[in-house]
């Protein structure tokens, strides 16, 4: 019962000093340094540039139209990250971003994403799992649930085959029952962000519907919706419908104010 307590007391310790919250007002366990994961995310973006070939010129200042769009509405302290975005040839329809503003778009997206609107519900996404910090967020709950896998296994004196097998039983309940499951709702709010961020730099809303309708047309066979890391295609288009309404007016404002991007798709 001492190790029992012991995980509950450490639970509560670092709830109390790690908790944040996201932009859509989501509490979150944030245990790495910000300083750390951004130049990690520096690092690794450097390295992505060694391995990957690079897209030519006219598709990299067609992203950075697009990214420089969303980025100028953001509020000052984001604003300020050292935003960077690079193209890349790959027919993977893929993006990704890392801490510290550095984002990635394959060729293959730009393929799927038809339009300025499209690409511009990608880049919102990337930038939105940045501005929630969730590599942060992530990091800090893997950590957390290997430590409580590992007192608990001290704990139990969980020795021999009948212990390996048990705990592997609780890796797995972890696994599915928190690790995927946070993945997927990390996705749904970089999705909500990304669809207000894009609405407020005068794109169309609309479009995020389109490309993710473009995206399952692309997909083959998937996993069940419970072990995905990534929501379905029926859930996602789900959270974004039921954000659109706000997405419009927000977008008819940023209309209003002139923010018309015009990008020039290659």
């Amino acid at each position: 019962m001492r190790w029992f307590r012991f995980v509950a007391v450490a639970t509560l310790a670092l709830t109390l000093t790690a908790c944040a919250t996201s932009p859509t007002g989501r509490q979150q366990l944030t245990l790495m340094s910000d300083a750390q994961l951004n130049q990690m995310g520096r690092e690794a973006f450097d390295q992505y540039q060694q391995d990957l070939p690079p897209a030519g010129q006219a598709e990299q200042r067609y992203a950075q139209c697009i990214a420089n769009a969303l980025i100028a509405v953001l509020p000052e302290r984001e604003r300020d990250q050292d935003w960077q975005i690079r193209v890349f040839e790959s027919e993977q329809a893929n993006a990704f971003a890392l801490p510290g503003g550095y984002m990635g778009i394959n060729t293959g997206l730009l393929r799927v994403a038809r339009n300025q609107d499209q690409v511009a519900a990608v880049v919102g996404h990337e930038i939105g799992h940045v501005l929630a910090r969730h590599a942060n967020e992530r990091v800090s709950t893997q950590t957390s649930t290997q430590l409580a896998l590992s007192v608990l296994s001290s704990a139990a004196g969980m020795q021999g085959a009948g212990g390996q097998q048990l705990m592997g039983a609780l890796g797995l309940g972890a696994q599915y029952g928190i690790m995927l499951p946070f993945s997927r709702r990390h996705e749904t709010e970089a999705d909500v962000i990304g669809v207000r961020l894009m609405a407020d730099a005068g794109f169309d809303p609309r479009a995020s519907l389109d490309l993710w309708d473009n995206m399952s047309a692309e997909g083959g066979a998937r996993p069940p919706a419970w072990m995905s890391t990534h929501p379905s295609h029926g859930e996602r288009t789900q959270v974004l419908q039921s954000e659109m309404e706000g997405a419009l007016a927000r977008y008819e404002q940023a209309r209003q104010a002139g923010r018309t991007p015009n990008c020039q798709r290659p």
